[in-house]
C-alpha cells in the first residue's frame, strides 16, 4: 500500500475490529476527504482457545437505524472469482483450481472501504450467493458474539474466513421466549465489516455494538426458571483425525444470559431457585470427555458414515440427510429450542458426544497407521454407578457405551480412492463393541456403609419385554448377530451376581424361541473373577478363545470397492457386560479388541497373520489407549479409576497393583456414598429429564427420579401392546451390504470436483495458515516410535518393527511404565584362605567399571579401576537416635553399620556359652563369682557340697539345724500369720491397726505426708 493511504484521519472517526479465534480485522481511518478503510490482518493465534476478546471501540448512534442488511460497495465481480475464471453470476457456484501464484495472491491482505453514510450504504444489497448451502459456507468454524442493548450478534465465518453468515439473538424477550433471526444472505470479509459497522452506527445512543467474545461453536439454550442462556465453546483441543476432518475435545465453555443489562448484574438480582439450579448444572463439568466435529457425525459410525455417503453421492445428493444418532447427542434437550426456531440449526449449533476419544500412530518402517479410539455414552438412562442400573421400561440399560476403533492406514488422508471413486478409500477399517448393564429390573441400595449393597430383582416379567426392546434397539443399530459375553459370577457363598445370572439366561432363552435359527442371540458365560483367584486360571487364555469365535462371527468393517479391494461390512456386534461394565468388560474389551486389531492390520495388508504378540510395541501402545479408556468410562460412571485393569489379570507387578487397586477401591465407595447423587441431578437437568413447571416440585425437593427415566405410567393405557412373540423387527435382522461405488454420477465430479461431496482438503491443509510442528496435531500424536530405547537409534541389530516381543523386563516398554527392580543374589563372603590370595591383575580399558546388579559390592574381592566421585558414607550417632532425621535413617537403614560396643557386646554374647563348664565338680575354678556360690551354698545347704563351704552368712538369716542359710524368723512367720486373719470389716482401719508395720505408710499420711512421695530420694521420707 502506498504510504499516503495510511494517514489517520480525524479522532471523531471510528475505529472498529472483527476479532475471531484465529484472525483478527483491524479498522484504521483516512484522511477526512477519503472513505475510511479496513485493514485486514492475518494473524495467527498460537493455540485454539477462544479466549475472550477486547472490547471494540464503537461509535455514536442512530436509534432507530438497526439492519441486518449488507453493504456493498462498488466492485468489479472478477474480486469475488479467481482470475482465471470468467465473470459469472453469483447465483452460480463453479469450483476451479487455482494456480499456486493466484492462490498466493488472493491470500493477501486487502483494504476496504467504509461508507460514512447510512444512506449510501443501501444502494448495493446483492448477495454473494442466493443460498446457504453453495459453496460449503453452511459449514462455519469460528463464531463472534457482538452485544446491543437489546440484541445478540454471532457472526459465523468458514475455515477460509471468505464467507460469513449472521444470526440475530433479541435480549428482550419475555420470559420463557426465545426469538432468533437466521440471516439467510452470505458475506464476504469485507461485507461483513461494513454490515457490522452499520449496525453499531445504529446504536450509538444505546453504547453502540461490543465484542462480548470470541467462541468456537453455539452448544444450544437452556432455560430454568427465568430467561434462557446460550451456551457456547471458548475452548477446544484436537483430539483425533479421521479422512481429513479434525475433532476436537471441549476444554472450556462460557453460559450467557439472554437478558438486557450487564452479566454481573443479572447474577446479583436472579431468584434465589435460579442460582441453585445454575449451581447444579455446574456440578456437571464440559470441559471433560465432550466432544465434536465441524465435518463429520461422531454421533455415528464409520460403516455407517460411510454407507450413508456412498448412498447420497449414488442418488447425486451433496450431503445426505443429517442423521445424527439422538441416543448420542448428549446436547440433545439444549438444542430443541433453535431446532425449533431454526430453519437450520446444525448449521449453527454442534452436537456434541460423552465418552472418550484418542488417536495413536504405529510406524510400521515408514508406514503410518493410525488407531483410534471413539467411545460414545447412551444420554439415555443415564446416571451415576449405584443410582442407575438395569435398565428402564423402555429398553434404554445403564452405562451403555459404545465403542469402535478405527484403524487406517495413512498413504492417502481422505475417504476417497484415486478415480475419484467417492467414499472408497481402502485404506479404513473399523470395529464396534458395546458394553451395558444387565437388561433386567435390579437395583442396589447404597444408603447403608457396605461396599458391596445387595442386588435386588425388583419386577419380575414372564415376557422380558425391557430386555426384548434393548435388543430390538441392538439389532436395529449392529444387525445380527448379537454375541452376549456375561463376565459376572457363578458361584458364591451368599447369592449376588448369581441371581443376576440365571435370570438373564432364562430371559435370553425365551427372546431366541421367536428368532430364526440363524438370527438366534449367542450367550456365553464366563465367572472371570473365580478364573483369576484360581491357582493356574488362564484368564487371558480364556478370553482369547472367546475373542476368536465373536469376531469371525461379526466381522469387521473393511471399507473400499468390489471391483478393486475386497469390502467388507460388519453385521452384529458383541454385548459385553459385568456387574458394574467397568474393570472385568474392559479387559474383556480389549482382548476383544486386540484379535480385532489383528485381523484389521492383516486386512491392510501391514502383518501376515492374524495374531499379535503381548509386550510388542503395537500391542503396549494399543493397551495403554484402551486402559485409558476404560478409566474415563469408570470415572464418568463410577466416580474412580478402574480398580483391576490388564496388569491384574496378566498378573503383572502384583504387589503395586494390588496396592493401587485397594486406593481406587476407596475412592469409589467416596465417590458412591457422598458424591453420586449431586452428579445425578446434573445429568438430569442438563439431558433435559427434569424441566421446572410452575407449581411442580423442584429437583432436590424429589426423593427418586425413577418417573424422570421411566415412561409415564398415565399414558401406559394409550400405548399400543407390543407382541410378547414376535417381539423384534424383522427389517433389523437383515444383513448390511457396502454400496457400490461406481453409480456416483460422473456430471456432478466433473462439474464441481470432489470438494463438492467433502470439503476435508481445506479443514486438514489449512492454506492460509502459518504453523509449526508443534501445533500439528499429527505431530504431538502419540507414536510407536517414542516407545523405541535410545540404542535403537544408534545399533543396526536392534529390531524396529512394532511387532517384535520385547522380553527385556530391565527396559521400559513405554514411557509411563517404570524399570524393573535389579536382582539380588546371596553370595557367601569370602574365607582366610580368599582373602590372603592376591587378586589377580585386571586390565585398564579407561572405562568406569559398571556395578553389578548380580552381587554386593560388600564381597567384591577387588577395586574398580575407578572410584566413585561420591563421599564416603558417615553413620551416625546410635546414642542419639531419637533426634535423626528422616534422611538419616533412610541413609543408615540403606547402609547398616556395628558400634564398637554393639560389636563388643555381641563378642561376649557369642562367648558366653564357650567358658560354661562341662562337667560339674567340688573344685570351683578361679574365676567363679563368689556372690553366686554364696547364694548356692545358702540356699541348698547341707550336707557336703557347696553348703559346707566357709562362707561367712549373709544378711540377718540364722542357721538352722539343717544348716541352711535365709531361714524366716518366727516375728515374720507371725506377722505373715496376722496378716493372712480377716476381719468382719476388712476396709475399717481401727486403734488396733495403728502399730502393725502394713499401716506404717498410713500412720504418716495421718502426720501430714504424702502417699505418694515415699522414696528414698524424697525429703520427706526420713521426716
Amino acid at each position: 500500500m502506498d504510504p499516503s493511504d495510511q494517514a489517520t484521519g480525524s479522532p471523531s472517526e471510528a475505529k472498529y475490529s472483527l476479532d475471531s479465534p484465529t484472525t483478527t480485522l483491524a479498522t484504521q481511518t483516512h484522511n477526512a476527504n477519503e472513505a475510511s478503510v479496513n485493514r485486514l490482518t492475518v494473524d495467527r493465534a498460537d493455540g485454539d482457545d477462544g479466549g475472550v476478546s477486547k472490547t471494540a471501540h464503537v461509535s455514536e448512534d442512530r436509534p432507530d437505524g438497526e439492519s441486518l442488511e449488507p453493504v456493498h460497495a462498488e466492485k468489479p465481480e472478477a474480486d469475488y472469482a479467481p482470475a482465471s475464471v470468467p465473470q459469472t453470476p453469483r447465483s452460480g457456484s463453479v469450483l476451479v483450481e487455482e494456480t499456486d501464484e493466484e492462490r498466493i495472491k488472493s491470500s493477501e491482505p486487502r483494504c476496504f472501504d467504509r461508507f460514512q453514510s447510512p444512506e449510501n450504504t443501501q444502494k448495493n444489497k446483492e448477495p454473494i450467493h442466493d443460498n446457504v448451502g453453495e459453496a460449503g459456507v453452511a459449514k462455519m468454524h469460528k463464531f463472534s458474539l457482538y452485544e446491543t442493548a437489546s440484541r445478540f450478534y454471532l457472526v459465523g465465518g468458514n475455515v477460509m474466513d471468505s464467507h460469513f453468515r449472521v444470526l440475530k439473538i433479541d435480549r428482550t424477550s419475555a420470559p420463557g421466549h426465545l426469538s432468533i433471526f437466521e440471516d439467510d444472505l452470505v458475506y464476504d470479509k469485507r461485507e461483513i465489516i461494513e454490515l457490522l459497522n452499520a449496525v453499531d452506527d445504529g446504536n450509538k445512543a444505546a453504547g453502540g455494538m461490543k465484542l462480548k467474545c470470541s467462541t468456537w461453536g453455539l452448544l444450544g439454550f437452556i432455560r430454568f426458571t427465568e430467561a434462557y442462556y446460550m451456551l457456547l465453546i471458548t475452548k477446544r483441543r484436537q483430539v483425533a483425525m479421521i479422512g481429513g476432518h479434525n475433532i476436537y475435545q471441549i476444554d472450556g465453555t462460557e453460559l450467557v444470559p439472554l437478558t438486557t443489562g450487564s452479566s454481573l448484574r443479572f447474577q446479583r438480582d436472579r431468584a434465589p431457585d435460579e442460582a441453585r439450579f445454575l449451581g447444579i448444572l455446574n456440578n456437571l463439568d464440559l470441559s471433560r470427555s465432550f466432544y465434536f466435529s465441524y465435518s463429520y457425525n461422531v454421533t455415528r459410525t464409520l460403516q455407517h458414515n460411510i454407507i450413508c455417503e456412498r448412498e447420497a453421492a449414488n442418488a447425486g445428493e451433496k450431503h445426505p440427510n443429517l442423521n445424527f444418532n439422538a441416543m448420542f447427542v448428549w446436547n440433545h434437550f439444549l438444542l430443541e429450542p433453535a431446532e425449533k426456531t431454526l430453519r437450520s440449526p446444525y448449521d449453527w449449533c454442534l452436537p456434541i458426544i460423552h465418552g472418550f476419544i484418542d488417536q495413536a500412530a504405529l510406524d510400521v518402517f515408514g508406514r503410518c497407521v493410525y488407531m483410534t479410539i471413539i467411545a460414545r455414552r447412551s444420554r439415555f438412562f443415564a446416571g451415576a454407578r449405584f443410582l442407575k442400573r438395569g435398565v428402564n421400561d423402555l429398553g434404554h440399560v445403564a452405562n451403555d457405551v459404545e465403542t469402535e476403533q478405527i484403524v487406517s492406514e495413512m498413504s492417502t488422508t481422505s475417504f476417497h480412492a484415486p478415480g475419484p471413486r467417492l467414499f472408497s478409500n481402502p485404506t479404513y477399517t473399523s470395529y464396534i463393541q458395546h458394553r451395558g448393564s444387565i437388561p433386567l429390573y435390579w437395583t442396589q441400595d447404597n444408603t447403608g456403609v457396605s461396599p458391596k449393597p445387595d442386588i435386588d430383582l425388583n419386577l419380575i416379567d414372564p415376557f422380558y419385554q425391557a430386555a426384548a426392546l434393548h435388543f430390538d434397539n441392538l439389532f436395529e443399530r449392529y444387525g445380527s448377530p448379537i454375541y452376549v459375553l456375561n463376565l459376572i459370577k457363578a458361584r458364591e457363598r451368599t447369592p449376588r451376581e448369581s441371581k443376576l445370572l440365571y435370570e438373564f439366561q432364562n430371559a435370553i432363552e425365551y427372546l431366541n424361541q421367536s428368532l430364526p435359527e440363524d438370527r438366534k442371540i449367542v450367550y456365553d458365560a464366563f465367572d472371570m473373577s473365580r478364573a483369576s483367584k484360581t491357582r493356574g486360571g488362564d484368564v487371558i487364555g480364556t478370553l482369547e478363545t472367546i475373542a476368536e469365535r465373536i469376531v469371525i462371527q461379526t466381522g469387521f468393517f473393511h471399507n473400499g470397492d468390489v471391483y478393486y479391494d475386497t469390502p467388507r461390512v460388519q453385521n452384529g456386534v458383541v454385548r459385553t457386560n459385568c456387574i458394574d461394565c467397568l474393570d472385568r468388560t474392559n479387559a474383556a474389551q480389549f482382548v476383544i479388541g486386540k484379535k480385532a486389531l489383528a485381523r484389521q492390520l492383516q486386512a491392510l495388508g501391514v502383518i501376515n497373520g492374524d495374531v499379535l504378540e503381548y509386550d510388542t510395541d503395537a500391542v503396549n501402545i494399543f493397551t495403554h489407549m484402551f486402559h485409558d479408556h476404560g478409566d474415563t468410562i469408570a470415572i464418568q460412571y463410577g466416580g474412580s479409576h478402574l480398580v483391576n485393569t490388564m496388569a491384574t489379570y496378566r498378573k503383572l507387578n502384583h504387589w503395586h497393583s494390588h496396592s493401587r487397586d485397594m486406593v481406587e477401591s476407596f475412592k469409589r465407595y467416596y465417590h458412591n456414598s457422598f458424591l453420586d447423587s449431586q452428579r445425578q441431578e446434573a445429568y438430569n437437568l442438563f439431558l433435559g429429564n427434569y424441566t421446572w413447571v410452575q407449581g411442580q416440585p423442584m429437583l432436590w425437593d424429589l426423593t427418586t427420579d425413577y418417573y424422570l427415566h421411566h415412561a409415564n405410567p398415565r399414558a401406559w393405557s394409550q400405548k399400543g401392546q407390543r407382541d410378547y412373540i414376535k417381539w423384534f423387527t424383522p427389517q433389523n435382522l437383515e444383513t448390511r451390504f457396502l454400496p457400490s461405488a461406481f453409480d456416483t454420477p460422473q456430471r456432478n465430479l466433473t462439474k464441481y470436483g470432489v470438494g463438492y461431496f467433502d470439503d476435508y482438503w481445506l479443514e486438514y491443509y489449512k492454506p492460509l495458515a502459518l504453523s509449526s510442528f508443534l501445533k500439528l496435531y499429527s505431530y504431538r500424536m502419540k507414536s510407536t516410535a517414542r516407545y523405541l530405547p535410545d540404542k535403537a537409534s544408534h545399533s543396526s541389530r536392534y529390531d524396529v518393527s512394532p511387532f517384535r516381543p520385547r522380553k527385556n523386563t530391565n527396559e521400559p516398554d513405554s514411557p509411563e511404565k517404570k524399570p524393573g527392580r535389579k536382582g539380588v543374589t546371596i553370595v557367601d563372603p569370602p574365607s582366610d584362605k580368599d582373602a590372603a590370595r592376591p587378586p589377580p591383575a585386571q586390565p585398564d580399558f579407561g572405562l568406569q567399571a559398571q556395578a553389578s546388579i548380580l552381587r554386593d559390592s560388600r564381597f567384591e574381592t577387588t577395586l574398580p579401576p575407578h572410584t566413585s566421585s561420591k563421599t564416603a558414607f558417615k553413620p551416625a550417632d546410635k546414642n542419639l537416635i531419637t533426634q535423626w532425621t528422616l534422611n538419616q535413617f533412610y541413609e543408615n537403614s540403606l547402609h547398616p553399620s556395628v558400634t564398637p560396643t554393639e560389636a563388643d557386646e555381641y563378642k561376649r554374647y557369642v562367648s558366653h556359652p564357650l567358658n560354661l563348664p562341662l562337667v560339674v565338680s567340688t573344685e570351683l575354678p578361679s574365676d567363679t563369682n563368689l556372690d553366686f556360690v554364696e547364694y548356692v551354698s545358702g540356699v541348698s545347704g547341707g550336707e557336703g557340697g557347696l553348703g559346707t563351704s566357709p562362707v561367712e552368712p549373709f544378711g540377718e538369716g540364722t542357721v538352722t539345724g539343717s544348716g541352711r542359710q535365709w531361714d524366716v524368723n518366727e516375728d515374720d512367720i507371725a506377722d505373715y500369720a496376722e496378716f493372712l486373719l480377716v476381719n468382719e470389716d476388712p476396709l475399717t482401719v481401727t486403734e488396733e491397726d495403728g502399730g502393725k508395720k502394713r499401716y506404717k505408710a498410713y500412720r504418716q499420711w495421718l502426720r501430714g505426708k504424702s502417699l505418694f512421695k515415699q522414696s528414698k530420694v524424697d525429703p520427706e521420707y526420713k521426716t
